[in-house]
């Protein structure tokens, strides 16, 4: 049965003179925006750059908080306290939260980035720090969750609105895990083979992983990554793909979720 899905794009993820992706084009394609928020990528300009284009776009704005991490992009795991975990993401909000207000509008969602993401999928304590943090800051604010995993799991628990998130240009294993990025070919960059799995995945809820099994998977929102050279033109696939298919493409904050 067609329905409605979000298609969302990590960005402003470059620093200071280095530009990571090509966000204008992005957010002509996505219909809701992660923003990198100073700690494994990002600053106040690029949030801002990001924030206006956004707003004259109509994308809908969350904050992409990471490790602290520029020299590993986030990407490193870090062993913190659930009590650090909940700072780091309580500041990182703010940061984009103050820039929005700047902007005349606001944060909608909370999605976490590389290796505190998939710390967070693994481990409750993690995954509820980043939810108290969201709750605590405003709990209208959209978790969005590595679907199946402790993220969506914690979301629900504190009763917080949750996206549960497919990602459609990395791979999975039998467990619903990611793949390691370590491991060739775990970041898919044809369009028309992404296409075809996330069509699949929306339609029929299900994504084929790494060994050939096939995995049941409900999604509200997936996620191109925005650093990858092949973004854009698998983000414009992917949603020539789902529109072709009857699915309507709409930001978050459109979704019927919950």
């Amino acid at each position: 049965m067609a329905r409605d899905v979000n298609l969302n794009a990590d960005m402003g993820e470059g620093y200071g003179a280095f530009a990571v992706g090509d966000d204008a084009a992005l957010l002509k394609i996505v219909r809701s925006a992660s923003i990198a928020c100073g700690f494994h990528a990002g600053d106040f300009m690029t949030m801002r750059d990001i924030v206006g284009r956004a707003v004259r776009g109509g994308v809908s704005i969350g904050a992409h908080p990471g490790f602290n991490d520029l020299w590993g992009f986030g990407r490193r795991r870090i062993d913190m306290s659930p009590s650090e975990v909940e700072s780091l993401t309580a500041y990182q909000i703010g940061a984009l939260q103050g820039i929005a207000a700047n902007a005349g509008t606001k944060v909608t969602h909370v999605k976490p980035h590389g290796a505190l993401s998939n710390m967070a999928a693994e481990r409750e304590d993690y995954a509820l720090a980043i939810g108290r943090a969201i709750k605590t800051i405003d709990r209208d604010m959209i978790y969005v969750a590595q679907a199946g995993t402790k993220m969506q799991t914690a979301a629900e628990t504190l009763g917080l609105t949750v996206a549960r998130e497919g990602f459609c240009d990395r791979t999975y294993e039998d467990d619903g895990a990611l793949t390691s990025r370590k491991i060739a070919g775990s970041v898919l960059q044809d369009p028309e083979e992404v296409t075809r799995r996330v069509v699949d995945m929306v339609l029929n809820e299900r994504i084929v992983a790494r060994s050939g099994k096939s995995l049941s998977i409900r999604v509200d929102t997936i996620c191109v990554h925005g650093d990858e050279p092949s973004a854009v033109a698998v983000a414009r696939s992917v949603r020539a793909g789902l529109e072709a298919a009857g699915i309507r493409v709409v930001p978050l904050t459109e979704m019927a979720l919950g």
